[in-house]
């Protein structure tokens, strides 16, 4: 029996509190307002736009160790989707038992099954033993490009604001 598998919705409680594991981890332990209804119909809903595979753990009867969460993004400039993780999770217990490169390597085969032309993801600054796991994968930091958000407060302003064009 493999222990890399996709998601299903029993899973769901399971990833969501890894996803609170990982808020704890990111040093933003009440960030996450994601619940198991909202997570389980962004999963399996009607069309769902998420997606996530996880790795049950090698002992019997015990919960999923590991999982990545990832959706499509598209390059203008390849003219084909990527997969962007948000994110990759394994439990601090499962660590170096190779969980997280299983994750990893079936993000790369579904990319290339498919024709897409990346895997790609974000990475705290601080984070330095993701950051090196990345690498010894041969995975390279975007040197020169910077993520912005636009989220809370400023977004509902912004998007509530109307715009003129002046041309």
């Amino acid at each position: 029996m493999s222990l890399l598998r996709t998601a299903v919705p029993s899973d769901v409680p399971a990833i969501l509190g890894m996803i609170q594991d990982l808020a704890v981890y990111e040093k933003e332990p009440d960030a996450v307002k994601n619940t198991v209804e909202m997570l389980d119909a962004s999963l399996f809903g009607d069309n769902p736009q998420v997606f996530a595979n996880v790795v049950d753990s090698p002992n019997a009867g015990e919960p999923i160790v590991a999982f990545a969460l990832w959706f499509l993004n598209y390059s203008t400039w390849e003219g084909t989707h990527g997969i962007h993780l948000e994110d990759l999770y394994v439990r601090p217990e499962a660590r170096g038992g190779g969980y997280g490169k299983i994750l990893l390597r079936e993000l790369a085969k579904i990319a290339v099954e498919r024709g897409y032309a990346r895997v790609e993801w974000s990475v705290l600054d601080w984070n330095e033993p993701s950051i090196n796991f990345y690498k010894s994968l041969g995975a390279e930091a975007m040197d020169g490009w910077s993520v912005f958000r636009l989220d809370g407060a400023e977004l509902n302003a912004f998007g509530a604001a109307s715009v003129e064009i002046t041309a």
